[in-house]
């Protein structure tokens, strides 16, 4: 029995494109610091585990949704 095997291009990156922004789709980042209680923290630690979700993307996607009114 002969193997099959699927054979894909990846991604291109641009010599000018840094890894960041191959990674972020282009889009600068910027890092928010904050304290969060204890018990608040292990709510979305968990949550987020539950999903299969990284705590970052889902609290970023919480800012987004919270402030899209103010988007340029």
């Amino acid at each position: 029995m002969a193997k099959k095997v699927s054979m894909e291009t990846k991604p291109v990156r641009s010599e000018t494109t840094t890894a960041e922004e191959w990674v972020t789709g282009g889009q600068k980042m910027k890092r928010l610091t904050i304290d969060v209680p204890e018990d608040l923290h292990r709510r979305i630690k968990m949550g987020c585990a539950a999903r299969g979700a990284k705590m970052a993307d889902e609290i970023r996607e919480l800012l987004d949704k919270e402030f899209e009114m103010m988007k340029a």
